[in-house]
């Protein structure tokens, strides 16, 4: 398999646009969570790059990505300046707006617990987040605390569906505090007792109003 440098050299044979300091400015880095993981959108004379933290941080791998994707080979820098430079680039990177970020199309929970008195605890992939009744039936609310406290987004369903699947959640839910060995709670059993949900993850994402 060819290395991040050997792609770069051949590339450079080949007559690739190689640009100098002076020349090399991104128009502007772009945060977002996605999968529940921070991403990098690199916008670059309309291009737009995604990165993961690790791609941004190796030089070598940054390199490829902007000649793969722009067909420009930024200037090889020094290690120490390149980490500065990238530290810089973090600091103010843009983030994007929670509703604008893309969604985690294969996002389940693990578990709804109650612990009564209208409270609940979402169980997601070790993380446990707390609801109110209230904040759990709003769709709004359930997708930006995920956002905020999972750092992962789940996809929008219509009104009516979401309605359906919370009551699944609660009808289901653990009534005391989760247990080792209790059966965990998947997309696909909820998919299952509600086929006319089916397909939901493949739908675009749905502009919403509060």
């Amino acid at each position: 398999m060819t290395t991040d440098s050997q792609y770069i050299l051949e590339s450079i044979e080949r007559g690739c646009v190689m640009l100098s300091d002076g020349e090399f400015f991104i128009d502007r880095l772009m945060k977002y969570f996605g999968n529940g993981r921070i991403r990098w959108h690199v916008e670059f004379r309309g291009h737009r790059i995604e990165l993961t933290t690790g791609q941004l941080k190796k030089q070598p791998t940054f390199r490829r990505k902007m000649l793969e994707q722009a067909g420009v080979l930024p200037p090889q820098r020094a290690g120490a300046i390149y980490r500065r430079w990238v530290i810089d680039l973090r600091k103010n990177a843009i983030e994007l707006p929670w509703r604008d970020r893309p969604v985690d199309v294969g996002f389940t929970i693990d578990r709804l617990a109650s612990h009564g008195d209208g409270r609940w605890t979402v169980e997601y992939q070790g993380k446990a987040i707390k609801f109110t009744t209230t904040k759990l039936r709003r769709q709004v609310s359930f997708r930006k605390r995920m956002l905020a406290k999972a750092k992962v987004l789940p996809p929008q369903l219509d009104p009516a569906a979401y309605r359906k699947w919370v009551d699944w959640l609660i009808q289901n839910a653990t009534e005391t505090a989760p247990q080792a060995g209790d059966a965990l709670m998947t997309e696909k059993s909820w998919l299952d007792d509600l086929p006319e949900l089916a397909g939901w993850q493949n739908e675009a994402p749905l502009r919403e109003t509060n």
